[in-house]
């Protein structure tokens, strides 16, 4: 489950061990330098399993997204630094203490061994949720610091934004048209109507090029956000749709690129 130390971070590959007592809300404290060492036994397997599963893929995700969504180039405040926890009254977080509780059952754990940021926990949490669900598997470099407050408000996108306004609020944070693209290929997983709500794969894409668009397992609701509908009137977005649509290990390798630099935004790392 783990590889080896590289210059001055850890690289993980697939990462939290479960149990211990819920203490929520956590206070915060920076993490130290090369944070967790996990095992890679079969109980550990099964504890992480009890902590994160497929059902709880989808909101372990959104969590990383909103903890490093906050992230602005101009001034380099915000992005992968637990502010999180310190931010679950905002509107656009509503329902994440739930993904924050079930998290914070493996940061006790894994605490009583070597403290783990909040950072690093939520960054390899998802990228073990997409691996969890048949996604590909993605390496993340451990060793973030935890803020100590909350980020500034207003700098998510909303779900109400059309492509141009999608575009402009991911250039802020450093991302490309591609790089939104592929991010939002996330929303495969969970209850938006794309795929299988389990499974991690390039579904998303591929009914967003349906007419009409139709949710999977006979849902009446709407397929997915208004913001994801946009990107479809886009031309830019629309011709990296078609591309994920048709290859999705292309999808995969451009996710993975894409989670990586999103989880290492505005990161203040602990030095040696």
């Amino acid at each position: 489950m783990c590889s080896s130390v590289t210059h001055h971070h850890r690289i993980v590959q697939c990462s939290i061990v479960s149990g211990g007592e819920i203490n929520y809300p956590a206070k915060l404290q920076p993490s130290s330098f090369s944070t967790v060492k996990f095992r890679s036994d079969h109980a550990s397997s099964e504890e992480l399993r009890k902590v994160l599963s497929k059902r709880k893929a989808a909101g372990v995700l959104r969590l990383v997204f909103h903890d490093a969504g906050t992230f602005e180039i101009d001034d380099n405040t915000g992005g992968m630094n637990g502010s999180i926890v310190y931010e679950l009254d905002r509107p656009e977080n509503a329902g994440l203490e739930k993904s924050v509780k079930v998290l914070q059952k493996a940061k006790t754990q894994i605490d009583a061994i070597r403290p783990v940021s909040w950072a690093d926990l939520i960054s390899v949490a998802g990228a073990e949720a997409v691996e969890l669900c048949e996604g590909p598997p993605i390496q993340v470099l451990l060793g973030r610091q935890d803020s100590l407050g909350p980020d500034p408000e207003g700098r998510l996108p909303l779900e109400t934004l059309d492509a141009s306004g999608l575009k402009r609020n991911f250039q802020k944070k450093g991302f490309s048209t591609q790089e939104l693209v592929a991010l939002s290929g996330a929303h495969t997983l969970g209850s938006k109507g794309f795929g299988s709500p389990t499974t991690f794969d390039n579904s998303y894409y591929k009914v967003l090029l349906e007419e009409p668009r139709t949710p999977s397992g006979g849902m009446s609701t709407m397929v997915g956000l208004p913001s994801d509908h946009a990107l479809v009137e886009d031309d830019e977005c629309l011709r990296w749709i078609k591309q994920y649509a048709d290859n999705e290990s292309m999808f995969f390798e451009d996710f993975k690129k894409a989670y990586v630099k999103l989880v290492n935004s505005g990161v203040r790392w602990n030095s040696l």
